[in-house]
């Protein structure tokens, strides 16, 4: 055991009360987080370790209680010490969506997510605290996807009007997030980090980077999620089942999107998402020394070129993304 983890083990005896205390891996984390379970008879915690230098708890922990506030299922914060970067978090379980989702229980999972999903977005307001899902973020998340994608792990470097069209897209792709509602965006609402819970359903993790952003962020998390794909058909039926209860509830107002305008507004978040997702997968291999996540870079691309095809105004995108998707 290393020292840090060693330190970390020490300090949750003492917060638990413990006479000994051993660490099990919990989770994998695309981030330098890292996250143990520990036991004892019936009870079960986890320890979520953050190095300060390369973490901050503090948006965990308020996002935490904002959440906890709505009724939502997530991991509460037992005990905290901010300066070593340690927290004791309530369990949900270890099945996840991902483990769980087939066609035969899809439609109550996302049923479920999507309630979840509604409550959060009606009830966190842009008075919370949280920061700002602006042009800047839009822009910066899309040009991962030029930096460590394209040139980084393709050695593609779009130049002259290849690069002022990639620019557009990103520009008009940035626009069209920003013509949205604004609401409480997780940010990474997807089949990893919802939980199956008895009784609860879901259990939602990592919302550390929530944000007040674009109204169908989530959704495009949920439903063209990059770890496991559907019909286009059947994710268009889920997605009006979301708009009519998005109306019902007064997360949306009629009179700012219909049926047609929340589906564009769906698909071209979604690029821009996708975009940024396949960046992060290409750094994650690169700098972090973490390969796994190329293999689900193809699904990620997939969106983005058969979205394009659907609209002349991302032509080029597409044409960009299917030849970096042939190079793979």
């Amino acid at each position: 055991m290393t020292e840090r983890l060693d330190q970390l083990a020490q300090w949750a005896r003492r917060q638990l009360d413990w006479p000994a205390v051993e660490l099990a891996v919990a989770s994998a984390d695309a981030s330098f987080r890292r996250y143990f379970r520990v036991s004892r008879g019936q009870e079960s915690y986890i320890l979520m370790d953050a190095p300060p230098a390369r973490e901050d708890c503090r948006p965990f922990v308020h996002v935490s209680g904002l959440l906890l506030a709505l009724g939502l299922h997530v991991p509460e914060v037992l005990a905290s010490d901010l300066e070593q970067g340690f927290l004791l978090l309530s369990d949900l379980g270890d099945r996840c969506y991902l483990d769980a989702l087939d066609d035969s229980s899809v439609d109550r999972l996302y049923g479920d997510a999507i309630g979840a999903l509604l409550a959060m977005q009606g009830c966190v307001t842009p008075e919370s605290g949280l920061p700002d899902y602006g042009r800047p973020l839009l822009l910066a998340e899309m040009e991962l996807f030029r930096d460590w994608l394209l040139d980084r792990h393709l050695g593609l470097r779009p130049r002259g009007a290849a690069a002022d069209a990639l620019d557009g897209a990103f520009s008009r792709l940035a626009d069209s997030a920003l013509a949205q509602p604004r609401v409480c965006v997780h940010r990474d609402f997807h089949s990893r980090n919802l939980m199956v819970c008895e009784g609860h359903n879901p259990g939602v993790l990592d919302f550390q980077d929530a944000v007040i952003g674009p109204v169908s962020y989530d959704l495009v998390s949920l439903l063209r999620d990059c770890y496991i794909a559907w019909p286009r058909a059947r994710v268009e039926d889920w997605v009006l089942g979301y708009h009519e209860l998005a109306l019902q509830t007064g997360v949306l107002r009629p009179e700012q999107a219909d049926e047609a305008t929340f589906l564009r507004w769906f698909d071209w978040m979604g690029v821009q998402r996708h975009l940024k997702a396949a960046g992060i997968f290409a750094r994650l291999n690169h700098r972090d020394g973490k390969p796994g996540y190329l293999a689900d870079i193809p699904r990620t691309l997939g969106y983005v070129t058969e979205v394009c095809g659907r609209y002349p105004e991302l032509g080029a995108l597409g044409d960009l993304a299917a030849r970096a998707l042939e190079q793979l």
